[in-house]
């Protein structure tokens, strides 16, 4: 299934460095997402366009979590010369994820 099944995004930046939140439409996928989103997977998604760290940050009290990526959009906004200069798009590419789908109560499949 796709990301955007169980979550929508949002996107900001500062200088190189952009950050995609991800929140849960229903509460009940948080501990999967939790377990099978990892800063690993969306670095990896992201290759062609990451270039730094990626850090997870988790927010359970609203289904949420925060991803920070460093050296994302090709210097900055004053020094690309990307279409995407603020990366906006990014948020689009990460709901393309292809993940696991939550087992029946949308709870974290067993490890």
């Amino acid at each position: 299934m796709k990301l955007r099944e169980l979550a929508h995004s949002r996107t900001g930046d500062k200088g190189n460095t952009l950050n995609i939140s991800v929140i849960c439409y229903d509460a009940k996928h948080y501990e999967h997402l939790r377990a099978v989103l990892t800063a690993e997977c969306v670095k990896a998604h992201l290759a062609e366009v990451v270039r730094g760290e990626v850090v997870r940050y988790e927010l359970p009290g609203i289904a949420a979590f925060n991803f920070v990526l460093g050296q994302a959009l090709g210097g900055g906004v004053t020094r690309s010369l990307a279409l995407d200069a603020h990366g906006k798009s990014l948020s689009s590419a990460l709901m393309g994820l292809d993940l696991e789908a939550p087992a029946v109560g949308g709870t974290a499949p067993a490890p």
